[in-house]
C-alpha cells in the first residue's frame, strides 16, 4: 500500500458518509486504503454495508479520539498516513501525487500540516476560491483535520497518545517528531475543506468543554515532555485563570476541576513521562507556529 487514509468517527454518519464518498473519487483501491474507527456510535454502524472498501474498526463503548488513532494507526499498512476528519476532504488538485512528492523532496521530513479551509461550500471549487497562497514553511505542529505523516516516522514515536483523550493529541506527536530529528512543513499548496459551520460556531461562543480539554492536556503534555515542566505548568495556569475563569463561573469550575484532577491523576501521567531533548524545547518554542 502506498497511502493510508485514517478517520475516526463519532455520532456524524451522514459527514462520514460525504468524505468517503469524495475519497472514493480520489483513489485506487488497489494501491492506497481507507481505515475508520466507529467510536461508540450505533447510528455511524449503519452506513458500514455501504463501503464495502473501506476497513472497519468498531467500537461499542467510546474511547475518545487520541486512544482510538492510537489503535487504528497501528492496523495501517500504507507508507504514508494521512489523517483527516470526518468532515473534512481534500480538495486541492493531484492531491496524492503532491503530497508523494513533497515527502520525496525532503528526506527528513516527518509531517506534512496541511491548509485547511473552512466552511460549507456549494462546490470544491468554491472551497477552493477560499483558500489562501504563501511559501511553506517548517512549523512546530499539525492539526488532526488534514495531515500527513511517514510511517517510519510514525512508528518511530509512540504514537497517539492514549493518556490524552481528545484536543492536544497533535502537540503530542509533533514533538516526538521533531524530537527524533524531523521537521513538520505547513503546506499552503495541500488543502483539505473541513465542513464546519463557521458562523455557527461563532454564534455558539464559548466552549467550555474544549476549555477544560485543552487545559487538562496541556498540564499533561508538559508533564511527560518537558525537562523542568513546573514554569511552564505555573505559567498556564495563571494564563488560564487571569483570562478565563477568573471572569466565568463555568470557566472556573472547568478550572478547579482540571487543577484537582490532574493532582489525583499525577501518578498515571507521570507513569508515561519520558521528557525530550532540552534542544527540541528550544526548536519547539523558537521555529514557526502554525496558523489556525
Amino acid at each position: 500500500m502506498k497511502i493510508s487514509f485514517l478517520i475516526v468517527t463519532k455520532n456524524r454518519p451522514d459527514d462520514l458518509r460525504l468524505t468517503l464518498s469524495k475519497l472514493k473519487l480520489l483513489i485506487n483501491t488497489s494501491l492506497h486504503e481507507v481505515l475508520v474507527f466507529i467510536d461508540g456510535c450505533k447510528a455511524t454502524e449503519a452506513i458500514i454495508s455501504d463501503f464495502s472498501w473501506v476497513h472497519w474498526t468498531v467500537s461499542k463503548q467510546s474511547v475518545s479520539a487520541s486512544p482510538a488513532r492510537n489503535t487504528l494507526y497501528k492496523k495501517a499498512k500504507g507508507a504514508i498516513f494521512i489523517g483527516l476528519d470526518d468532515d473534512a476532504h481534500p480538495i486541492s488538485e493531484n492531491f496524492i501525487e503532491t503530497v508523494e512528492t513533497t515527502f520525496k523532496e525532503n528526506s527528513k521530513l516527518g509531517v506534512i500540516a496541511f491548509q485547511e479551509v473552512r466552511g460549507l461550500f456549494s462546490s470544491d471549487k468554491e472551497a477552493l476560491k477560499q483558500s489562501i497562497s504563501g511559501e511553506n514553511y517548517f512549523s512546530n505542529d499539525f492539526v488532526g483535520c488534514g495531515f500527513a505523516i511517514a510511517k517510519e516516522v510514525y512508528n518511530a514515536t509512540n504514537g497517539f497518545p492514549v493518556w490524552i483523550d481528545i484536543y492536544g493529541e497533535e502537540p503530542a506527536v509533533a514533538i516526538e517528531v521533531l524530537d527524533l530529528g524531523y521537521d513538520i512543513l505547513y503546506s499552503y499548496d495541500i488543502k483539505v475543506n473541513h465542513r464546519v459551520d463557521v458562523e455557527k460556531r461563532k454564534k455558539q461562543g464559548r466552549n467550555y468543554f474544549r476549555f477544560e480539554r485543552q487545559l487538562k492536556n496541556s498540564i499533561r503534555l508538559y508533564l511527560v515532555y518537558y525537562p523542568k515542566p513546573l514554569f511552564k505548568i505555573a505559567k498556564l495556569l495563571f494564563h488560564n485563570f487571569k483570562k478565563y475563569a477568573i471572569s466565568d463561573w463555568k470557566y472556573f469550575k472547568s478550572f478547579i476541576s482540571v487543577f484537582f484532577t490532574t493532582l489525583f491523576k499525577l501518578p498515571y501521567i507521570l507513569n508515561y513521562r519520558k521528557p525530550v531533548k532540552s534542544s527540541t524545547i528550544v526548536k519547539k518554542e523558537t521555529i514557526k507556529s502554525l496558523k489556525y
